[in-house]
């Protein structure tokens, strides 16, 4: 990794942190109340006080969390959820995670190979690029459908890699932003009910989302006779 790229890294990361900081301080104060209907109003006051630049701190916390790829991405859209409901959230994640994945496959387009490796190991992306599964324009899709589409995989990884593979950007961008949706409403869903201060609800939602995945992903494996689904988990990870 390049002496500019650790720079920009840790530039990045720290305006990361600036910003987490600057909304919890901001927002601390009555989070500490959102078990009552007065911290609830004065939370959502809060955030309409906040108009552009709340939107633009929730942005700078996301393009962080992509852009640098070792942040969780589901605390993000729980704020998202928290801050602007369950509806507003996931546009508003859908929208920015769009423009984040444009932006960053176009960078590797621009700059090639050697952009990726400033990030990523490079005997890894060789051992993605080089396998048969992830050069198939016929599996490409399913395959990028499905990592996306389960929990716990390394989605913004792939949101560098994409452009190495046989896929084109507006495909790219229309199966990850579907593939995303389950993750997406159950995070900003549990964020609003979390603002109500029904906790339990917010577990309830997220056990039904995993259990609706994980039935989805048994009948896509079961169908999977090649059992590229494996093989490619096993790779990205």
């Amino acid at each position: 990794m390049s002496k500019k790229t650790k720079i920009f890294k840790i530039i990045i990361f720290i305006i990361f942190i600036i910003i987490l900081i600057g909304i919890t301080s901001y927002l601390i104060p009555v989070i500490k109340n959102l078990s009552t209907e007065s911290g609830q109003a004065e939370f959502k006051q809060k955030v309409n006080e906040s108009g552009f630049l709340g939107f633009l701190m929730l942005f700078g916390l996301q393009f962080a969390q992509i852009f640098l790829f070792v942040i969780p991405g589901e605390p993000i859209e729980i704020l998202a959820g928290v801050c602007y409901g369950s509806i507003w959230g996931t546009i508003f994640i859908m929208i920015s995670a769009t423009i984040i994945s444009i932006f960053i496959y176009i960078l590797v387009h621009k700059f090639g190979r050697k952009f990726i490796y400033e990030f990523i190991n490079e005997n890894k992306i060789k051992k993605i690029e080089e396998n048969k599964i992830f050069q198939n324009p016929k599996t490409i899709r399913f395959i990028i459908f499905i990592l996306f589409f389960i929990p716990g995989t390394p989605k913004d990884l792939l949101t560098y890699i994409a452009a190495l593979l046989p896929i084109k950007l507006k495909d790219f961008i229309i199966i990850s932003t579907i593939a995303r949706i389950p993750s997406i409403v159950s995070s900003t869903l549990a964020g609003e009910k979390l603002l109500s201060g029904n906790w339990q609800f917010s577990l309830i939602i997220y056990g039904i989302t995993f259990l609706i995945v994980a039935i989805i992903i048994l009948i896509m494996r079961k169908f999977d006779k090649n059992k590229i689904t494996d093989e490619a988990i096993k790779i990205i990870k």
